[in-house]
């Protein structure tokens, strides 16, 4: 019995580091998946731009910065190009200093998949002005935020804190004589955090068509 003790009492050590060590990676997978929080630190991310370049989120602290998930192939995002709505906040957001980042996350030889020339030239061939287009072919910056729609749009504030998180207004359709009666949500969103104020809809539902990992 004395025996059976002593070795059941050698052997609980090592099941409570195996069991703690089990939950630390429950726990670990948990966070990873578990969608952004407004006001909390937005995911950090490094990706490579159109050009070859590397940019991490946190390269752009002191500054607020806006992500767009776009796919050309899409009407909700035509409606938004095509009108020239998206490229007049672009601007805007140019003007008073923001960082805006395009991402394309859709797989190889899915809609809306280009690679960085084919990227580059929508870029000029819409008019649009980001600060760069980063390519997300594998989808992991998508899936670490959670994007689901193109457009689906983000703000992020100069301390790196998540403000926004939805669509880029309240109308969901591809008409574009609906965009001068919609909510501009994420033009209002952009606006309050550049000028450190209250976001009036953090979170709304975005519309699109589904991002295609």
């Amino acid at each position: 019995m004395r025996l059976q003790i002593l070795s059941h009492m050698r052997v609980s050590p090592y099941l409570f580091v195996a069991a703690l060590l089990a939950c630390s990676g429950y726990l670990a997978a948990r966070a990873q998946s578990s969608e952004p929080q407004i006001g909390q630190p937005a995911p950090e991310f490094t990706a490579v731009d159109s050009q070859g370049n590397t940019h991490r989120l946190s390269d752009f602290r002191g500054k607020t910065v806006v992500l767009e998930w776009t796919n050309a192939d899409c009407p909700y995002t035509r409606k938004h190009y095509t009108s020239g709505n998206m490229q007049s906040v672009q601007a805007l957001a140019q003007k008073d200093g923001v960082i805006w980042l395009t991402l394309i996350s859709s797989a190889p030889g899915k809609q809306g998949y280009v690679d960085g020339p084919g990227a580059d030239a929508l870029t000029q061939s819409r008019g649009a002005v980001p600060t760069a287009v980063l390519l997300d072919p594998s989808g992991t910056v998508g899936r670490l935020y959670h994007a689901k729609t193109t457009p689906h749009m983000f703000v992020v504030d100069k301390n790196g804190a998540l403000q926004y998180m939805g669509g880029i207004d309240s109308i969901a359709t591809t008409d574009a004589s609906d965009i001068p009666n919609a909510e501009p949500y994420l033009k209002e969103a952009m606006l309050a955090v550049v000028n450190t104020k209250a976001v009036p809809h953090p979170v709304t539902k975005p519309y699109g068509c589904s991002i295609k990992y």
